[in-house]
Order: C-alpha cells, then sequence, then structure tokens
C-alpha cells in the first residue's frame, strides 16, 4: 500500500500554541548553537555549565520555582508531586552525600532501580556533584550488570533492597571499585558501605554549591550493544544539553506550559535525556510513571494528568493498536497536541493510526545512543510521510553515504539509493568517546562523518526513510540488543558448544532475540534441555535481553576462519539470498 503525507497547514493552528518551527528551511538556514547557548544561564560567576543547574537551579530560583517540576504516579495509585525548588533541596542534600562518601569529580555513580523518585534525584544530585551517571536498565540480569559495573568502574551504585540482594550482592566481590551501596528503600545502615538512603539524605544539608564545572566535562555513560565485543559505553559531556534543549523545542515542540510524558525508563538514552534532562531545561512539569505498560492506565494517565506533549515507542503503540479500543470515546484526550514516538521504525499505519484514533499523527524520529540527541524528526508544522524518519534537524548535516576504501566516503545524492546514514560531527550531544576503547571510538568515523550503522535513503524532498542495519544488532522493544552479550552468556551453560544469535521479525516488539545452539557431546536436544536453556538466559541476561526463541543445530555455519555467520544463520532463517558464501567452511 502506498501512504500519502499528511499535510500540515499553519492554519490549524489558530487559537492554540503555534509549532516552534514553522518554516523548516528558514530555520535551518538561519540555526546558529550560540543562539541555544544564549537560552541557556551557563553557571553563576561564569562558572561554566552543569545539568542540574540549567535542569533545576535556575528555575527553582526564578518566579517559577513553585512550578510542578515532577508528578510521580506510583503502580499502587498513589502520587507525588516536587516543584522545582522540592527539586533543587533535594538534588542539593543528594550532592552533599555524595560529597559525604568521598565522590568526587568524574567518579561514576551507577543507578539500578525502576521509576521511583530518588532514581531522579540521583542523576541530578551526580550531575551537581560533576560526578558522572551511569543509568542501567532494572530488568537486566546479573550478568548484564557486572559486565557494565566493572568496565565503568562504578565507585557507588543507587539500587533497591531487592534488586541488590538478588542482582548485585552474590557478585559484589568481583567489583573491586565499588565502594559504596545506596539503597532507596533501606530503612537501616548495614556492613560494608551499604547505607540507607533515606538517613543519609536525613543529615545532609539542602544547600549546595555546583563546582566549576567545563561543558566538556564527563557527565553520562550510556552503555550499548556492540555485534562483537562486550557493551560499549558511550561517553557524553554537560555541554549536550544545548542539543536536548534544542531537539525538545523542535523536534518535540516543548512549550512553557506543557505537561509531559516520556514512557522510557532512564535505563535507556531516551529516558535519561528525555525522560530527565529535556523537560526540566525547559521549566515544564514532567510525568513519570513507575507502573509498566497498561493501555487503560495510559490513557488514563494522559486525560487525567492532562498530558499536552507524549513521547513513547513504536512497541507500545503497535500494542495500543491491537486492542480494540476508541480512547478519544473513553478518555478526555482534548488537552494532548503533540505525540511523537522513537526506538525503531515506525510503521505508517501507525502513524495513520494515530490520527484516526488519538486525532493526532504520530511524528517519528531517529537517533542513537552516540548522538545523545534527537538527529532527525517530522517536525509539529511539516508535511509527515508515513513510514519516514523526517529529515534533519537545524544544525544537523545528515547524508547517505558508501565506503569507497578505508578512509574514504562516497556520498549518495540521488534520491532512493541506498547507503549507510552518515552525521557531520559538531552537533554538542554527540559522544565523545567509548570508554577505555579509543581504537573502538575512532572506527565510527571515516572521512570527516560519522557512520549510524544504519542502512538508509533519502527522497527528492530531503526526507528520510530507515532501511536496515548494517551490522547483526538486534533491536527488540526499542532496546538494542548485541548478539555476542547473549551468545557470550549461553555459552556458560555446561551443554552448549556453540551459539549463534540472530533477530527475527516480530510484529509487536520489531525484533525478537532467537538463538541457534550446537550442543556438546552426550547432550540431547529434548524440549527440556530448551526450557532450561531459556530459563538460563533470563537468569543470566534479564528478559529485556535473553532469548525469547532456542533452535537445536548440529552445525552452525561459519567462516574457515571458525566465526559464526550470522548473515547466514538469519538469511536461511528468513528465506532471503545467502549471498557470498566463499569463506563458508566447509561441514
Amino acid at each position: 500500500m502506498e501512504w500519502q503525507p499528511i499535510l500540515k497547514d499553519t492554519a490549524m493552528f489558530v487559537g492554540d500554541l503555534l509549532p516552534n518551527i514553522i518554516d523548516y528551511e528558514a530555520k535551518r538556514a538561519s540555526f546558529f548553537w550560540d543562539e541555544i547557548a544564549q537560552e541557556l544561564d551557563g553557571l553563576p560567576h561564569h562558572a561554566g555549565l552543569n545539568i542540574a543547574h540549567e535542569a533545576v537551579d535556575r528555575h527553582a530560583n526564578s518566579a517559577h520555582g513553585g512550578r510542578v517540576a515532577m508528578r510521580w504516579l506510583g503502580r499502587d495509585g498513589s502520587t507525588r508531586e516536587f516543584t522545582y525548588q522540592d527539586l533543587k533541596a533535594q538534588t542539593n542534600r543528594v550532592a552533599n552525600v555524595l560529597r559525604r562518601l568521598g565522590i568526587n569529580r568524574e567518579d561514576t555513580v551507577f543507578a539500578l532501580s525502576g521509576r521511583i523518585p530518588e532514581l531522579y534525584f540521583m542523576a541530578l544530585g551526580t550531575w551537581k556533584n560533576t560526578s558522572i551517571f551511569c543509568p542501567l536498565f532494572s530488568a537486566f540480569g546479573p550478568e548484564p550488570i557486572l559486565q557494565r559495573m566493572k568496565r565503568g568502574q562504578a565507585r557507588v551504585l543507587f539500587t533497591t533492597e531487592r534488586l541488590f540482594r538478588k542482582k548485585v550482592a552474590p557478585f559484589r566481590d568481583q567489583m573491586p571499585h565499588l565502594e559504596h551501596v545506596i539503597l532507596a528503600d533501606g530503612r537501616e545502615h548495614a556492613p560494608d558501605n551499604v547505607w540507607s538512603m533515606s538517613l543519609l539524605m536525613a543529615d545532609a544539608s539542602p544547600e549546595f554549591e555546583i563546582p566549576p564545572t567545563h561543558p566538556e566535562d564527563k557527565a553520562i555513560i550510556h552503555f550499548t550493544s556492540g555485534t562483537t565485543g562486550m557493551p560499549k559505553g558511550a561517553v557524553h559531556v554537560h555541554q549536550a544539553i544545548y542539543h536536548h534543549y534544542m531537539t525538545s523545542k523542535y523536534a518535540l515542540d516543548i512549550h512553557p506550559e506543557d505537561v509531559f510524558w516520556c514512557t522510557a525508563d532512564p535505563g535507556w538514552v531516551t529516558g535519561t535525556s528525555y525522560g530527565i534532562i529535556a523537560p526540566l531545561l525547559h521549566g515544564v512539569t514532567n510525568i513519570i510513571d513507575e507502573a509498566e505498560f497498561d493501555a487503560e492506565r495510559w490513557y488514563r494517565i494522559l486525560a487525567e494528568q492532562k498530558v499536552t506533549v507524549w513521547y513513547t515507542a513504536p512497541t507500545a503503540v503497535r500494542r495500543l493498536m491491537r486492542l480494540d479500543l476508541e480512547p478519544r470515546q473513553m478518555f478526555d484526550l482534548s488537552h494532548l497536541r503533540f505525540v511523537a514516538s522513537v526506538g525503531e521504525p515506525l510503521n505508517p499505519e501507525a502513524v495513520v493510526w494515530g490520527e484516526e484514533k488519538l486525532g493526532l499523527p504520530i511524528h517519528d524520529n531517529w537517533w542513537q545512543t552516540e548522538t545523545g540527541g534527537i538527529m532527525i524528526a517530522n517536525l509539529a508544522a511539516c508535511e509527515i510521510r508515513p513510514g519516514s524518519m523526517g529529515r534533519p534537524l537545524p544544525g544537523v548535516e545528515a547524508a547517505i553515504v558508501r565506503r569507497t576504501g578505508d578512509n574514504t566516503l562516497e556520498i549518495i545524492e540521488k534520491p532512493g539509493v541506498d547507503g549507510e546514514l552518515a552525521l557531520k560531527p559538531g552537533w554538542p550531544s554527540m559522544f565523545r568517546t567509548y570508554l577505555h576503547e579509543e581504537a573502538r571510538y575512532n572506527k565510527c568515523f571515516v572521512d570527516d562523518w560519522y557512520l549510524s550503522g544504519d542502512l538508509a535513503m533519502k527522497d527528492e524532498d530531503g526526507y528520510f526513510w530507515f532501511v536496515g542495519r548494517a551490522d547483526d544488532i538486534i533491536k527488540t522493544a526499542g532496546h538494542m540488543v548485541g548478539p555476542f552479550e547473549v551468545e557470550s552468556a549461553l555459552m556458560e551453560h555446561p551443554a552448549v558448544a556453540e551459539v549463534g544469535v540472530i533477530g527475527v521479525p516480530e510484529p509487536t516488539i520489531g525484533e525478537l532475540v532467537k538463538a541457534f545452539v550446537a550442543l556438546k557431546p552426550g547432550n540431547e536436544p529434548t524440549k527440556a534441555l530448551r526450557r532450561e536453556l531459556l530459563g538460563f538466559g533470563r537468569k543470566r541476561l534479564g528478559s529485556a535481553v535473553a532469548p525469547k526463541e532456542i533452535v537445536f543445530k548440529e552445525n552452525l555455519p561459519k567462516t574457515r576462519s571458525g566465526k559464526i555467520m550470522r548473515r547466514l544463520l538469519k538469511a536461511r532463517e528468513l528465506g532471503l539470498p545467502e549471498g557470498d558464501t566463499s569463506t563458508l567452511e566447509e561441514n
């Protein structure tokens, strides 16, 4: 089916807020990053730039200090509200707690918890202390947590009693840098520097002066999966907030009086960049829901909280589409004026469904952990081409390229031709390195372009369209899963000889993780062993990463050098052309 563009007319906004960008081409032509810097304050006394000052203190110290910054909705129906002044005091206490524990500039504070208010206090307080914040997804199993904390040289872990006891405590002796554990729900301090957050906070002052912070000081580490090797730690700096501010203003069309809800978990980059930082930079009210996906609960939140801007994921949209609900008949969604989506390509049907069921089209956008913020988007006042990721934002130069050598690229100017999506470095939220892996970082750049690893095409009007991944990364339910990490975990089972992991299409979550397993002699490929391996994977990796399907095979396709050919596994699984098999091992 060929989808028709959804045309926008600025007349439709009469009587409502006008979009922050009306003339896309004019804004791109006149844009300079300096104009964004001028909309933020900087630290007092020319002491630099700090995320937490711009997100919290500059509002708390203004006439808007009494505005609700965060409204937290507990899964049990409870609600907690925090004004910008409240948030300033709480995050000051966190900074003082970290200072008292001896945590200094660029020491790393890891966070492993669900969406509870204390997680947000910890993130912002860490930045006030000029330490580095590294969020982890609470559904991870012990192995991904251990890998990331060891690689990130965690000095502090913020978590809950249940998660600590189940996923961290048994492996603490393998984390030589971990000195302190702060439990959000701990009632008493415990041996081995396991602290009750409430007791620490009660003894901490609500006053704190943010130290001088250079815009290039490290602020965040986000781990992202790789096709080979263990997860990569993408390092971001305080200056990234220029991009967070600009993109939430232009791509998400945030205005000062908005009520904003990003459904992403802070364990992933979207949940940090746009679930914590971006809305607070604009001084709006940020909705945080502790509970997991529930369609009627989500619609009720949109209605009761009078959400105006909603940022969610294609997986969630597709789950809503499968339900026989008429949301506008059941709930008052009249306040909702803008809906956006990210995490994986948004299928055209979902864009149209939004217009039919929500009264608003869903605006897809594209970015990565490495970019730190939205790069390409469908804007509020612009035509939407269903299935397209949109056009580059002001300050972003994107192109479709092909490699012509080890260090050279060809830029593809012809519309409709596939190639790799590349970005010209220079945007403020660009990652500055991979933690401890400078060579791996340098490989991302060729001929003064950052290569995204995503295949795409550009049409004659400059709209970009996602084609696929150039590597084996699996995008499942908006999460990036590296096959190597899954293979390594399954290989630890005593019955397993070899593993190859791929992603296979699944209508709701995009791709599911599927493992092909060759067994060691003496082991039979039984249903019981399959169930055991599925459980083994969930226990080691967590539900977000573990394979959902396992197939036993006597032999896995390998190159003559012994490397398992995931590409061939996927081609055979999906009935696609096998391509070049000249390096295939003789079986």
